[in-house]
């Protein structure tokens, strides 16, 4: 009695795992972008001025003196998703960015960055995504080497 209570308990938090959030980002994806026009948006709507992007080089931008620049792509521990992304792009302020004290990337909870959704049409977000997707690698884990046990 008590294993099928086990089992049904189980199953129980399996169906309710598995049952479907009709806010889930799952199944959600754009065409694909081009990384070169993703670049140029990245320029023309001067992202220079608050971030870097890994192995990229911009013209000067504007910046004031007690700004603070994130960094953007290179490698990282854990892989920097589409979705993760597009969600900072559209909205900045659901996470911030990380080893960065909060004072430097937000004001009163919100994101320090700026709306761009006026702006932004949806082929630019798309390529400024794939853009900034391109520049990001995962590091490899590397695993500790233990001897055979016998």
């Amino acid at each position: 009695m008590k294993h099928i209570r086990m089992v049904i308990g189980i199953a129980f938090l399996t169906f309710v795992g598995c049952a479907p959030d009709p806010k889930s980002g799952k199944g959600f994806s754009l065409p694909e972008g081009d990384t070169e026009q993703g670049r140029r948006t990245f320029a023309t709507l001067n992202c220079q001025a608050c971030h870097t992007v890994a192995g990229v080089t911009f013209d000067d931008a504007e910046t004031s003196p007690d700004q603070k620049i994130i960094a953007l792509g290179g490698p990282k521990i854990k892989v920097q998703t589409y979705g993760d992304l597009v969600t900072s792009i559209i909205n900045p302020s659901h996470r911030f960015a990380e080893g960065y004290a909060e004072d430097d990337v937000a004001t009163d909870g919100q994101s320090k960055m700026r709306s761009y959704n006026d702006e932004l049409t949806i082929q630019q977000l798309i390529d400024l995504v794939t853009f900034l997707e391109s520049r990001y690698s995962v590091i490899q884990y590397d695993r500790t080497p233990y001897a055979p046990y016998y």
